[in-house]
């Protein structure tokens, strides 16, 4: 069995009636180009067995540890059902996609049970111009970006006829899982290991704590962090020698509508853009495509929040996930991650201000991510206690929530590079990929981006009740995009003789 680390069960903590910890993907097919242009459940299920073996999240399911004394492990599931994971339906005409936004909505709502390995897939047939889309939810406890982008590359193939796959080495072992009375001695053993492990991290994480996953938000976090950086540079009396570290300038997050508990309801809307567009203004303001990504959620959400009259004097806090995943943790799966708390420019009036802004809080949370040790965050989650842990992720969810305090964050902004190559699933063409992500109480919008071929795709993930008219906030990034390739091209225009 594998056990898994505290980041990993984290994300099982967070789930509750109006949270889900699971996150996936739409992606929308062309089955022209796959044999004979079939490409429906039978021809995906059969892709799956073919290659199961080189997949063994898809068979693991969870065995807890009695009382909550230790994380859980994962296991292979002896009575795994390949059928019931993969699933098929299909839209009413026309198919638009507005109509699959919306079934994309209803079934990200839903959580994934825990008595079976945490995967749904979903063939989703009636789209307009013959296309084909599916949809993947998987639990955030099992993988995360980087990891999902391994699980892709063994589904994925560069041409549409295939590659030759690996036979199995014999048939899959069952695996038994141990009893209760074992794993509750398990647990009973761990027990004591708790405080060994802080006391030997304690020294490396507490001037990191304000940025750790399972303590950010928490009171007193913020300011055990800022006293233990001052004090160690202090006694080393050389910030060089003291790793070089940066401290998050205090920032607070203004509360707006989507900064409040969240529903079990959600909303998606998805979209794409030219990436030789966001090239171009990489280009021309000598930023990076990461700046320009998030200057266009800054940009889109200003525009949103002026629509509502609650637009603060203040930016908006943005949490921004960065991979601490090695080069020797390849292929590992769980999370490999640690967070950026970053202001993005929505108290900014124009497209090129809020680019520069954006660009230079990024540089700073850079700065500050260089000089964490990546075993720090590690560290952090894997010494405390399972229920400790537990419990302060949910603390410091509803603390966010808390129209009595203010939020941890706002939004949670991701940009994932994808391949610039073409895809085929089955034989199928892969024509876009959009992220479906995760929203928790406090932080009620994700936006997440991921390039593919010569295009961004673009998934906007919220709340049902607390933003109804989502799909403004992707309407708001092609204004701004717009608004800045216009300055890119009278700029231009005015240097030229």
């Amino acid at each position: 069995m594998r056990q898994l680390t505290g980041l990993d069960t984290q994300f099982l903590a967070i789930e509750s009636e109006t949270t889900v910890g699971h996150v996936g993907g739409l992606a929308i097919f062309d089955p022209s180009t796959a044999p004979g242009g079939r490409f429906g459940i039978t021809e995906i299920r059969a892709m799956l067995e073919e290659r199961l073996h080189l997949l063994p999240p898809l068979r693991w399911t969870l065995v807890t540890v009695p009382l909550g004394l230790d994380r859980p492990y994962w296991k292979d599931d002896p009575d795994f059902d390949l059928d019931y994971h993969v699933r098929e339906l299909a839209l009413p005409a026309p198919g638009d996609d507005d109509q699959l936004s919306e079934q994309v909505a209803r079934i990200a709502s839903r959580r994934l049970d825990r008595s079976r390995p945490l995967w749904e897939l979903y063939v989703i047939h009636g789209l307009t111009a013959g296309r084909v889309a599916v949809l993947t939810k998987m639990h955030h406890a099992m993988i995360d970006g980087m990891s999902g982008a391994e699980i892709m590359g063994i589904l994925f193939d560069l041409a549409p006829e295939g590659r030759e796959i690996p036979p199995a080495n014999g048939s899959l072992p069952a695996e038994e899982a141990p009893g209760s009375l074992e794993m509750l001695g398990r647990g009973v053993a761990a027990l004591p290991l708790y405080p060994l492990r802080a006391l030997r991290a304690l020294p490396t994480t507490l001037p990191y704590l304000d940025v750790a996953p399972s303590i950010f938000g928490l009171p007193g976090a913020e300011q055990v962090s800022r006293g233990a950086s001052r004090l160690r540079r202090r006694l080393l009396g050389s910030e060089e020698h003291d790793g070089e570290i940066v401290e998050r300038p205090k920032m607070r997050a203004p509360r707006v509508t989507f900064s409040g508990k969240v529903s079990p309801h959600r909303r998606f809307v998805f979209g794409s853009m030219p990436l030789a567009d966001v090239k171009r203004v990489k280009n021309h303001f000598g930023v990076t495509v990461n700046d320009v990504v998030v200057s266009l959620c800054a940009g889109a959400i200003r525009d949103w929040l002026i629509a509502h009259d609650e637009l603060p004097d203040r930016p908006l806090l943005a949490q921004i996930p960065v991979s601490v995943r090695t080069s020797e943790q390849m292929g590992t799966y769980g999370n490999r991650i640690s967070v950026m708390i970053v202001p993005i420019p929505t108290d900014v009036a124009t497209a090129d201000g809020r680019l520069a802004a954006s660009h230079e809080s990024m540089r700073a949370a850079k700065d500050r991510h260089k000089a964490l040790p990546a075993e720090a965050l590690q560290d952090v989650t894997n010494f405390i206690p399972p229920a400790i842990n537990a419990r302060a992720a949910r603390v410091a969810l509803q603390l966010g929530a808390n129209s009595a305090l203010r939020p941890l964050f706002n939004v949670i902004i991701s940009n994932v590079p994808g391949p610039p190559v073409p895809l085929y699933l089955a034989g199928a063409k892969l024509a876009a990929n959009y992220p479906v992500s995760v929203i928790t109480d406090g932080a009620g919008l994700n936006i997440t981006v991921l390039s593919y071929l010569d295009h961004i795709d673009i998934g906007v993930i919220c709340d049902r009740e607390q933003m109804p008219d989502v799909q403004r906030i992707l309407d708001g990034m092609s204004a701004e995009l717009r608004a800045l390739l216009t300055l890119c091209e009278t700029e231009t225009a005015g240097v030229l003789p």
